[in-house]
């Protein structure tokens, strides 16, 4: 099963980095934004580094020193790499790491515009970095470990890569009280960030079982909800917008090729994305579908319309020191 879950999980970022997701949509800036990243901390790093996917902002909270060396756990397009970069500074190091392909090439491209000497990425899982023991000041993730398959390998991952008296800041989804069945269930909820997600207390006791000390998981209290409110949103945990539908007969014409907009209304008035169908990205071009699914959605938003999100999980800000 758990082999079953990574290749869904490799399968869907895959393609939300094939998508043309970017900082330039306000929605996924609006997600971003309501995660902890100020405007100008988004300005300051490659459009294609944000996709809308965190439930945090790590490196707000990292401390992170000149000189130091840090590791991001899932770096996706790159944006916490990015950020960690520059207040660590030319002698320090920003490492991610990501098991998607895609994510990679995407990362590395906006490496490349940046002009950073001071950062790499590594095609891996979380649970088996190919870091050296004892090589980082502090290991940072993004909304990542809840969708890895074996936590506590990925805890004890994190606790040989670090330093004595190295540090952990980890943004993330955790839970509050045991999900419904329905949901807790369901391989599309696990893959947007909630099926996956452990209790607070699990989350403590498995970062202390891999020898951590001081460790924190803290709530944050945003409201998960964020997600559901921006329009063309692909990111994770993000259902379909809450906004009222237009009806069936007024979006049906494909978007032209390359447009923001999931499709072109009839009578040519901007609409809303479709609730009905869950729709975030525009259809190919020709396609006679009004646009194609959301590739982390899938069926994760109908279920989610039936809870309150925020009722069973949060969004969290761990904290860990492997002791010296």
């Amino acid at each position: 099963m758990s082999e079953t879950i990574t290749q869904v999980v490799r399968e869907k970022y895959a393609a939300v980095a094939a998508s043309g997701l970017t900082n330039e949509s306000a929605g996924v800036q609006a997600v971003a934004e309501a995660f902890g990243y100020s405007a100008e901390e988004l300005q300051n790093i490659p459009a294609e580094a944000n996709m809308g996917l965190s439930c945090g902002n790590p490196t707000a909270t990292a401390h992170l020193k000149s000189g130091e060396v840090v590791v991001d756990l899932g770096s996706g397009g790159g944006l916490d790499v990015f950020l960690a970069a520059k207040k660590v500074g030319p002698a320090g190091k920003a490492i991610g790491i990501d098991m998607t392909p895609e994510m990679v090439e995407r990362a590395t491209r906006n490496a490349a515009k940046q002009g950073l000497g001071n950062v790499e990425f590594h095609l891996s899982t979380i649970d088996r970095t190919p870091l050296a023991d004892g090589s980082a000041d502090c290991v940072i993730s993004n909304c990542v470990i809840n969708l890895a398959a074996d936590k506590p390998a990925v805890f004890r991952e994190i606790f040989r890569i670090l330093k004595p008296g190295g540090r952990v800041a980890v943004s993330d989804i955790a839970l509050k009280k045991e999900l419904p069945p329905e949901v807790g269930q369901d391989l599309m909820a696990y893959v947007g960030c909630i099926a996956g997600a452990v209790l607070v207390e699990d989350y403590v006791a498995g970062l202390k079982a891999a020898g951590f000390s001081a460790v924190e998981v803290v709530d944050t209290k945003k409201d998960l909800n964020a997600y559901a409110k921006v329009e063309g949103q692909g990111g994770c945990c993000s259902p379909a917008m809450t906004a009222p539908a237009p009806a069936a007969s007024a979006c049906c014409t494909p978007a032209p090729a390359g447009s923001s907009e999931c499709c072109t209304p009839i009578g040519g008035e901007k609409s809303l994305a479709v609730v009905a169908s869950d729709c975030c990205t525009p259809a190919p071009a020709g396609s006679s579908e009004c646009c194609t699914p959301n590739p982390v959605h899938g069926g994760l938003s109908e279920l989610i319309s039936k809870y309150d999100i925020n009722e069973f999980a949060a969004s969290v800000q761990v904290y860990a020191v492997k002791p010296s």
